[in-house]
């Protein structure tokens, strides 16, 4: 489907303005990374469904994180046959299982791993969370520095249960323009 088709079927959706301004990824490119998202499946010997790749590329091409009702009226929208938000939920999990897609807790959106053209796994993901362009960045730190936090977080008397940051960031482009 290209920016032309895309426009037509979403008819306004919110998410339109995001899909315009994210469409610097071309088709090429998007073929590449979903080749890579059913060679990841297969290794572990799943499938990347139609429904599945589609969720997907929803998120590959979005430039802000989506909640799973954004990505069900979007893919509702662009699709001759809907998808109630409980059958997108399970595609978000299995997605996140895959490693193809991270959930940021603090705002309960997803968004698509920007690890997934690397062909293996990475050190830890964190995200950086812009406050007011809602844009999100992936970003790896080591093992070691999750390890120190952890230390830390265990002399405070507590347990590290779930390792990922998610830091509240203001972009360069949203800087400049309040500078």
């Amino acid at each position: 489907m290209d920016q032309r088709e895309w426009r037509s079927k979403t008819n306004g959706s919110s998410l339109t303005s995001n899909r315009e301004q994210a469409f610097h990824m071309n088709k090429q490119q998007l073929s590449r990374i979903i080749d890579e998202a059913k060679d990841v499946c297969a290794r572990s010997g799943a499938r990347l469904t139609e429904k599945r790749k589609r969720i997907l590329e929803l998120l590959l091409i979005s430039n802000t994180p989506l909640s799973a009702y954004e990505i069900t009226d979007t893919y509702n929208q662009s699709s001759e046959e809907s998808m109630p938000p409980m059958s997108v939920y399970r595609i978000l999990e299995f997605l996140e299982a895959e490693g193809l897609a991270h959930k940021l807790s603090s705002t309960n959106k997803y968004v698509a791993c920007s690890h997934i053209r690397c062909g293996h796994r990475h050190e830890i993901s964190q995200f950086l969370i812009c406050g007011e362009c809602q844009s999100a960045k992936e970003i790896t730190i080591s093992k070691s520095t999750i390890d120190e936090l952890g230390n830390l977080v265990g002399k405070a008397g507590y347990t590290l249960t779930h390792s990922q940051l998610e830091l509240q960031c203001l972009c360069n482009d949203c800087a400049a323009i309040t500078a």
